[in-house]
């Protein structure tokens, strides 16, 4: 994606200009040296193919939508050598999914874009990312995307260059930088709603927890120790939703971001995102995005 390519790479270029000095340089490179179209139609031209890279460098995969599918044998048989190196490797957005699909990640704490960790989780079980903006390990960054790619280099030019640098840098960019790596990717559950009431809020936390097994809306109570009619005010009320749409709208989110993320079948989606049968998925689903599944997937890939 372009927003987390430019992020990634502005505040490098601007620490250059404010330096008069190149305390960075950066190359572009694809894997056979054609150029590549962003998401949002714009095209870039590589400085390079994929070869051998030096010591002393760090290598981004910068990756964007459906990441599984621009990942060849050849590139992850690449990311594998230069591992094995010792050269420092990072994903920008989802360019987790071609650091985890040539087995590099291991046990360093990592993250990705917060709206392609469940089909990361889908396609990784064992791996599980955090939520938050970055993370900095001794051979592996990653970022979420978006402007966190511009946090996360900010983090790496302190390091270099001290604190005065990277606050420069940030105020160049015009960005209030997020001083703790550990701050999440997506605004608190409590922000998002317009309310703190710790029932509403638990309610939400078991209903997401529970999406590949929903519980019926009396068991949901049961657990939360609320009346059912307590719940459903309460939800009316800030979220404008019963609990049930409210319910089924965390489950289509999901399975239109495996829709999005995965290889999975519709069946499997469904199972995993607690409908019975893929014709109450798709019934759910056109409901909610105007389309069917299938063809919610057959666009998206076109």
């Amino acid at each position: 994606t372009m927003l987390a390519f430019s992020a990634a790479l502005e505040p490098l270029r601007i620490a250059n200009q404010l330096s008069q000095k190149a305390l960075y340089e950066w190359y572009t490179v694809t894997p056979d040296g054609s150029p590549v179209t962003c998401s949002n139609g714009v095209t870039i031209t590589p400085d390079m193919a994929m070869g051998d890279v030096g010591k002393g460098v760090t290598v981004f995969i910068c990756a964007g939508v459906e990441p599984q599918k621009s990942v060849s044998s050849d590139v992850t048989a690449w990311i594998r050598r230069h591992a094995r190196m010792g050269v420092r490797m990072g994903g920008i957005c989802t360019g987790a999914f071609a650091l985890a699909q040539a087995g590099i990640i291991g046990k360093n704490r990592f993250t990705l874009h917060w709206e392609n960790q469940p089909g990361f989780s889908e396609s990784y079980p064992d791996l599980v990312p955090t939520q938050n903006l970055y993370e900095i390990e001794d051979r592996l960054i990653t970022c979420g995307g978006g402007n966190a790619a511009t946090d996360m280099m900010l983090d790496l030019i302190e390091a270099d260059h001290g604190s005065q640098m990277a606050l420069v840098v940030a105020d160049m960019c015009i960005h209030k930088r997020s001083n703790d790596r550990q701050a999440p990717q997506k605004s608190s559950l409590s922000v998002a709603i317009g309310s703190r009431n710790q029932k509403l809020l638990h309610a939400i936390q078991v209903m997401t927890q529970t999406v590949e097994d929903p519980l019926p809306l009396l068991d949901l109570c049961d657990t939360l120790d609320i009346s059912r009619r307590q719940l459903e005010r309460l939800f009316k009320k800030y979220t404008h939703q019963s609990p049930t749409q409210f319910y089924y709208g965390l489950r289509l989110e999901r399975a239109h971001a495996l829709l999005n993320e995965t290889n999975m079948t519709i069946t499997e989606i469904a199972a995993a995102t607690g409908f019975n049968s893929t014709s109450h998925l798709a019934r759910q689903f056109r409901g909610k995005y105007g389309v069917s599944p299938n063809s919610f997937r057959k666009a998206w890939s076109n």
